[in-house]
Order: structure tokens, then C-alpha cells, then sequence
């Protein structure tokens, strides 16, 4: 098993790449790091009846909670981009996994509900860490025209984690209801959903120990991108967004209102228990399903239609693709709600999987193509960060309209409210918006990649 790196260009002096063996393995490494992250991001939306009826929580504080893990993890993320650049990459990646696992771990014993809420946005802070040092990694184990299938191998766990985690936890949280409260060494007797957050943390403090004995490649320079507007510093970057804030605010409320939706359903498991009488277990085996059979199809068949409209001369083709997706995304978030019955709700709600796919996938793609390279860096880091507290919003939407307006006996409505109610500014601009999107990318001419 040849685990070495390849041989340096010795006209250039470049570094070496590292084998594609040991490229792959830490590939896969990272992956299997996104979908334990998934576990510990997920679990709680399962968990929230018996933590509901434990703490004597409202909805609108469930909401909150919710929004906990949302709220931190974009604004890390910006400081996280300046750490890795200067740390050693898998050393961070293990702390993450240590300190969102901990987290975990820390809301299975919490005692109120500020440690519930101090613990879930502990899981913000050390997911935050992965995905900036695993795309770092990656671009340092491949040259470029070998890193696409790596990174869209690691960009296909967000599907396929989602699926794992929810098939996962809905076999752990029906075990131990069906066992009853359980002891642990270290903690003692626990509620069936106390251990089902403890036993799902504990295998991520194994896999951070794992993360310190993998060495990674070595840094690899990035050429300097030639200005075309402006520097390349963070005041140039605010400028530019400053000086094009219509097109980035429709173009952001678009994301963002996907965020808000996706986020509110964290809600999903409780408003089917309480509507339809569908367990958690039940719910959660159905979505875990639904999401690894839709998720990598969605995905693909997406990236072939923006590459083949992208070459049929569509030069937009990355925002209509994101204007039918949102148009898919609004109707079938909120018609599921109003069914007569469990299972024609979650057929629509397969529909919406598809919505969001196609939102979340296409956006990064259509952002890059009005932002000049040399600034790309951070605005993506603050898109992440704006769509991220944009998301916040649609747990706690839900919960103050359960709590405060229908009543948390129909947390269905409050569910179909956020789309409805998110959307209206978002559709509003959109032609406004793609006459900017098309202006911009006049300007940007072959400077946009």
C-alpha cells in the first residue's frame, strides 16, 4: 500500500501533491467527520417532545433553542477562515469534533434550559471548524484538475449525513424507549433521551483522537488573483457588496429564506407526533430514507442540467436553476400542513427535499459568478455568516407563532406560516434581481471564472 507523496516538479520546485491513496484516505476521513456531524446537528430536532415535557418548555422556547446551534456557527466561521490559514488543519479539525461531541454530550446532562442552550451552541462553534479546513485540505491533496471529485465526494455527505443521522437516531432514541432509562458509568441513571444524546456524542471524541495522527499535505501557495475591482482586503470586499447591495440583498433573501425554512424544520418530528401521531422513530426512518434516496440524485441531476444549460450558451444558468428551486421550495414547505393524513404530507415534503437541494446546491455556484476572484474568499464567508443568522430566524418564527399566535396544539400552521411569510420580499425582487445578476455579470465580463 503505497502511502507516499508524489514526486516534486523538479523544474518548478512545487511541492508535492500527496498520493492519491493517501489524498483519498483523508477524503474520506473528513467525510466520515460531516456525517457525524450531522448526528449531533440533527438529534436534537427528534429529541424535543420529552425535552419539552421535562423542562416544562414552551414552543417559542424550543424555537430558540433550535436557533442556538444557527446563531454561533456563521459568525465562527469568519474568525475560523483566519485560524486555519495558520494552524495545522486536522489538529483544528479534532478539536471541532472533540468540542461539538463534548456538546452533545453536555445537553444530554444539562439542567436547565441556559445550559441546553450554552451546550447546543457549543455544537455550533466546533462544526464551524470543518468544512473550512476540510475544503483546505482537500485543495492541498489534489491538483486542480483532480479536486472535483474529491470535493463533491465530501459535499455529498450533506445529503447523505442528513439520511445517516436520521436513520441513526431514530434506531437509538427506539431502543432506548423501549429499554427505559439506562445507567452509564461516569453518569448515572438517565431518561431515554439523556442517554441518546450522551451515546451519540461519545463515538466523536474517539474519532477527534483519531484526527491528531493524520498528517496532512503541505500548504501549497495560492497565486495572487490580479485586481480588477479594488484590493483584495475585507474593506474592499464590504465596497463591493456596498456598492451592489440590491443584487446581493435579493440574491441573499433567496438563500436565506431556504436557510429559514430548513432550519424551522428541526420542528418536523414533534408536528407529525402531535398532528398525525407519527413517533419519532417512525418520522425519523422516513426522512432518513427520503434523504439518502433523493439527496445524491437531486444533486447530480442538478450539477449535469447547470453544466449542460451552462454550455447550451444559458449564461445565468446557475440563477434560473436557483429561481426554480426556490419556486418548488415555497409552495410544498407549506401545503404538507394542511393534508389529511401523515403520509401525504411527508410525499410533499419529499417534493420540498427537493427544493432545497436544489437551493442549497446551485447557490454557492451562482454567488461565485458575480463576485470577483480576488475577494471570493470572504465573501463566501459572509454569505455563510448571513445566511446562516437569516436561518436563525425560522425556528424562532415558529416557535413565537406556536406559543403566541395558533397555539402549540397546531404547530402545523405555525410550520406553514414561515415559508409563506419569508417569501413574499424574496419574490417581490426577484425580477429586480436577475436584471442586476445579468447587469453585473456584463461588468465582471472574463474576470468572473
Amino acid at each position: 500500500m503505497n502511502m507516499k507523496a508524489e514526486n516534486p516538479d523538479t523544474k518548478t520546485g512545487a511541492l508535492p501533491y500527496p498520493s492519491a491513496m493517501t489524498g483519498w484516505f483523508i477524503v474520506i476521513m473528513l467525510t466520515i467527520a460531516y456525517i457525524f456531524s450531522f448526528v449531533d446537528r440533527y438529534i436534537l430536532g427528534l429529541l424535543i417532545e420529552p425535552i419539552k415535557a421535562e423542562f416544562d418548555l414552551s414552543d417559542r422556547s424550543i424555537g430558540w433553542l433550535l436557533s442556538a446551534f444557527t446563531l454561533i456557527y456563521g459568525f465562527v466561521g469568519i474568525f475560523m477562515g483566519w485560524l486555519i490559514d495558520r494552524g495545522k488543519r486536522v489538529w483544528i479539525v479534532s478539536i471541532g469534533i472533540a468540542l461539538w461531541s463534548a456538546a452533545t454530550i453536555a445537553t444530554g446532562t444539562a439542567k436547565n434550559f441556559v445550559q441546553l442552550f450554552a451546550a447546543r451552541m457549543g455544537v455550533g462553534v466546533g462544526e464551524a471548524t470543518l468544512s473550512p479546513a476540510a475544503f483546505s485540505v482537500i485543495g492541498d491533496s489534489f491538483p486542480t484538475e483532480r479536486r472535483g471529485k474529491p470535493i463533491a465526494f465530501y459535499s455529498a455527505a450533506l445529503p447523505l449525513g442528513a439520511g445517516i443521522a436520521s436513520l441513526l437516531s431514530g434506531a437509538i432514541i427506539a431502543w432506548t424507549a423501549a429499554s427505559g432509562n439506562q445507567s452509564l458509568p461516569l453518569f448515572g441513571e438517565l431518561s431515554p433521551w439523556r442517554f441518546t444524546m450522551i451515546v451519540v456524542g461519545l463515538p466523536g471524541i474517539l474519532l477527534a483522537l483519531f484526527f491528531l495522527f493524520i498528517k496532512e499535505p503541505a500548504r501549497r501557495p495560492v497565486a495572487a488573483s490580479p485586481d480588477v475591482i479594488g484590493g483584495s482586503g475585507f474593506r474592499d470586499a464590504m465596497k463591493y457588496i456596498w456598492d451592489n447591495k440590491l443584487l446581493y440583498f435579493g440574491f441573499l433573501s433567496i438563500i436565506g429564506t431556504m436557510t429559514a425554512i430548513a432550519y424551522s424544520q428541526g420542528f418536523l418530528a414533534p408536528t407529525f407526533e402531535r398532528t398525525w401521531d407519527w413517533s419519532p422513530q417512525k418520522f425519523a426512518f422516513a426522512y432518513g430514507l427520503a434523504m439518502l434516496i433523493i439527496g445524491p440524485i437531486n444533486m447530480m441531476a442538478i450539477g449535469a442540467i447547470s453544466d449542460w444549460w451552462t454550455k447550451k450558451g444559458v449564461k445565468d444558468a446557475s440563477l434560473r436553476l436557483l429561481y426554480i428551486g426556490f419556486l418548488i421550495l415555497i409552495p410544498t414547505a407549506a401545503l404538507p400542513f394542511f393534508m389529511p393524513s401523515g403520509e401525504l404530507a411527508f410525499a410533499i415534503l419529499c417534493l420540498n427535499i427537493v427544493g432545497i437541494g436544489i437551493v442549497t446546491t446551485i447557490g454557492v455556484t451562482a454567488l461565485l459568478v458575480i463576485t470577483p476572484a480576488q475577494i471570493r474568499g470572504q465573501i463566501v464567508a459572509l454569505y455563510y455568516l448571513a445566511i446562516s443568522w437569516f436561518g436563525s430566524l425560522g425556528p424562532i418564527a415558529v416557535g413565537e407563532l406556536s406559543s403566541g399566535v395558533f397555539g402549540e396544539d397546531n404547530l402545523q400552521y405555525a410550520l406553514a406560516a414561515v415559508p409563506i411569510l419569508f417569501a413574499i420580499v424574496p419574490i417581490m425582487l426577484m425580477p429586480l434581481t436577475r436584471r442586476l445578476y445579468l447587469t453585473q455579470m456584463v461588468k465582471l465580463g472574463e474576470t468572473t471564472e
